[in-house]
């Protein structure tokens, strides 16, 4: 039995890209920045930077293209694929990982992963004062943020 199974929690580092298939289908691609940090022969602390390329198919494409913005810190699992194309005579290739299931990580405005959004509409905000956005919407049966390990 053999194993294609990739699991990266990075940053996006561009936003995401929405295109729709020939057949319909909605195909979202993005790519997301991991480092790793590591001593030296001589023990100084390195780091290193490496990046991957997504691409989500169906209903979280459109989820993904939705609420993911760059920096947005992202969970992904799915498989690795490699396609190669030829182009004015000379082959190039693409190893990306095909997403079976994206997580979004916590929000960069410093809020909480709350399962519920708080919607106070009977306060208004003073001028100078305005509240900090509301946590998005995120569809049930796709994507809990309340199953995010981190």
């Amino acid at each position: 039995m053999y194993l294609n199974k990739a699991m990266i929690y990075g940053n996006l580092t561009r936003d995401p890209e929405l295109k729709s298939l020939p057949s319909g289908m909605q195909v979202c691609s993005f790519s997301l920045a991991t480092n790793r940090v590591f001593n030296d022969r001589d023990g100084k602390r390195q780091e290193q930077a490496d990046y991957h390329n997504v691409v989500v198919f169906g209903r979280q494409a459109e989820t993904s293209a939705k609420y993911l913005k760059k920096g947005s810190g992202t969970y992904v699992e799915g498989r690795m694929q490699t396609r190669s194309w030829d182009k004015d005579g000379q082959k190039h290739y693409r190893t990306e990982v095909v997403a079976d299931r994206v997580q979004f990580g916590p929000r960069s405005d410093g809020g909480g992963g709350s399962a519920a959004p708080q919607n106070n509409s009977s306060a208004a905000p003073e001028k100078g004062n305005e509240a900090p956005p509301q946590a998005p919407d995120y569809p049930d049966e796709d994507i809990n943020p309340e199953d995010i390990p981190f």
